[in-house]
């Protein structure tokens, strides 16, 4: 049927972002970071770059600049996720979902999920390598019902597409923001990937997002 399709994950092959126009991070670019803790040594461990002169989707215009946080596997680039001074996000079209930091994780035994590509800096920052973020941020509330199967599960299709990574993993360590997003985070991402295996971090209160 009509509805079965559009809820199944999209089966044509992704699109390669195109990585012609990403630059290193100027001035205002790396003055963002700095105020926020994140040292140059990091973004550039991390590969975060900039993007001149971009489109953005919500505005419907050029903006002047965006940072680019590139998601690679294998070293090689399969998503950007851009942000623009005003914080709107958005992602390459038609680009294979992924988990931002992979590569970080590859050999790891344990792995931190959190919700956004700040919060995986700032973990790196503080010397936690082995955190990766998702891409699409956190929900507004857990789905009700069984997971769907893999072929199903759009909004979470970036686990499947990890999948080699995440089934390796002895311990996953959930870090999201403690408001009630976040917890629906943690409870889908622990559904798919096995409670017993799951920890969940508690973030005190007085935390904010950049």
């Amino acid at each position: 049927s009509k509805s079965r399709a559009t809820s199944q994950r999209n089966t044509q092959p992704p699109v390669k972002p195109n990585t012609d126009a990403l630059v290193p991070l100027e001035a205002e670019a790396i003055a963002f970071f700095t105020e926020r803790g994140i040292s140059e040594a990091t973004l550039e461990a991390c590969g975060v770059r900039q993007q001149n002169d971009v489109w953005c989707p919500a505005l419907k215009r050029t903006v002047p600049w965006a940072i680019a946080f590139p998601y690679y596997r294998n070293g090689e680039i399969i998503n950007i996720k851009y942000r623009d001074p005003d914080k709107h996000f958005w992602q390459s079209k038609g680009a294979e979902k992924i988990l931002y930091g992979l590569d970080d994780v590859t050999e790891s035994d344990e792995i931190i999920f959190v919700e956004g590509e700040m919060d995986k800096l700032a973990l790196f920052e503080a010397g936690f390598t082995n955190a990766v973020s998702v891409p699409d941020g956190a929900p507004i509330k857990a789905a009700e019902g069984d997971v769907p199967s893999p072929e199903q599960d759009v909004k979470y299709g970036y686990l499947w597409n990890c999948r080699d990574v995440i089934d390796r993993v002895i311990r996953v360590v959930l870090a999201s923001d403690n408001d009630e997003p976040g917890r629906a985070l943690s409870e889908e991402l622990s559904r798919r990937m096995g409670r017993e295996r799951c920890y969940r971090v508690r973030w005190p209160t007085t935390r904010h997002d950049s």
